[in-house]
């Protein structure tokens, strides 16, 4: 049965937190709807377009002016050209699914009454701390922290990276360079940590949800239970894994074609990065194990009992011709024939202990493949990697 929903009870992770507000007062976000696409271009030319200006300026932006050209650090590019705006248009995706995905766990009856007001209390409760500015201070905090006390040594990573911008040695930077460092850096760290902090506050209110008193339905035809609309909850995080995707594959495609490293050796690299990435991204699904788990087990129970019953009845009704043997059993329109109790049977058995299907696992995997299978088809013929790819999907 359909309830009367509370529009407040549609939580947006995305409305209302500590940078959205501070961007809507500026100007960057309008009255109504989330200006999605005037931030991810004005993010993108604010993190790219001073650093590639100095660099054409200082004549270090081309082959054959320095000995690491800035067109050559790949991953520069595609971290503020191509993250930073998927970052910020993945909010749009982010805010109309939770919008849409939270009520229905009242509409699809799944909250029972007796605990709507403990459902209530839980998006209140995810609302005020999305809310909090506590969790804000820290993040920036630690990312002014973290480029503050980074050093640019001679030989590491982040040495490599702004070398286009060095003069003189290690910590010699231009304008350029301390653009890169103290302001498209960070900007694109305070992104990926606002991407984060959404994933915990997903993960908590999955948890809380989970400790409710369910309504499952072991015979759904979702297979889950009636939670399988959660298979469409991965779906936010898919631009933010492909951004993520994108990055590292860009940053070491560098390396591939300018220093000689061996895609082949990367394998290992990306493996543990697609394994991480997609447990992340799944994680709050994974918080209904336990209860999923619990139900189906008591339904194998029910449900068996309930068709050996069934069974029993129709064995002496119609082979030992027990005529006086009568049950309102055997005559529920909802159970049927024999067959029909067999398929209930079959359907508890087949109930999945989480809400995560192949569609899940591709709104995350695929995406982050996406930039992998780019990478890799420097130096593997795309046919041979195509094959590759489709037979581990399928």
């Amino acid at each position: 049965m359909k309830q009367n929903i509370d529009e407040s009870l549609a939580l947006s992770l995305i409305r209302d937190d500590l940078p959205f507000r501070l961007q809507r007062r500026v100007g960057l976000i309008p009255e109504r709807g989330l200006g999605t696409v005037r931030r991810a271009v004005f993010f993108a030319l604010l993190t790219w377009l001073p650093i590639v200006v100095w660099a054409a300026y200082m004549n270090r932006i081309w082959p054959g002016t320095v000995d690491d050209p800035l067109l050559r650090h790949f991953g520069v590019h595609v971290r503020f050209l191509l993250a930073v705006p998927l970052l910020i248009l993945g909010e749009g995706m982010m805010h109309q699914l939770s919008t849409t995905l939270i009520p229905y766990f009242l509409t699809s009856g799944l909250i029972q009454a007796a605990q709507k007001q403990d459902f209530v209390n839980i998006i209140k409760d995810i609302t005020r701390l999305r809310n909090r500015t506590l969790p804000w201070v820290v993040i920036a905090v630690l990312i002014v922290a973290w480029a503050v006390l980074e050093p640019v040594t001679a030989g590491s990573e982040l040495d490599h990276e702004v070398s286009w911008a060095l003069s003189g040695g290690p910590g010699n930077l231009g304008f350029g360079g301390w653009w890169f460092m103290y302001v498209s850096r960070p900007i694109f760290n305070a992104l990926l940590a606002a991407w984060l902090w959404r994933l915990v506050l997903v993960f908590l209110l999955m948890k809380r949800f989970a400790r409710l008193d369910l309504d499952f339905v072991p015979t759904h035809p979702d297979g889950a239970g009636g939670l399988g609309f959660l298979e469409r909850l991965p779906k936010a995080f898919s631009l933010f894994a492909f951004a993520l995707s994108a990055v590292l594959a860009s940053r070491l495609a560098h390396t591939v074609v300018y220093h000689g490293v061996n895609v082949q050796s990367l394998k290992g690299l990306f493996v543990v990065f697609l394994v991480v990435l997609v447990v992340i991204c799944l994680a709050p699904l994974l918080t209904f194990i336990g209860p999923l788990a619990a139900a189906k087990r008591r339904a194998l129970l029910e449900y068996g009992a309930l068709v050996g019953e069934h069974g029993r009845l129709v064995r002496r009704r119609w082979i030992l011709g027990e005529m006086e043997a009568d049950d309102p059993i055997l005559e529920a329109p909802e159970l049927g024939p024999v067959a029909d109790t067999l398929t209930l049977y079959e359907a508890v058995k087949k109930m999945r202990v989480m809400p995560i299907g192949k569609s899940s696992l591709l709104a995350i995997a695929l995406p982050a493949l996406i930039p992998i299978a780019v990478l890799f088809s420097l130096q593997i013929p795309i046919k041979e990697l195509l094959m590759k790819l489709v037979g581990t999907l399928l």
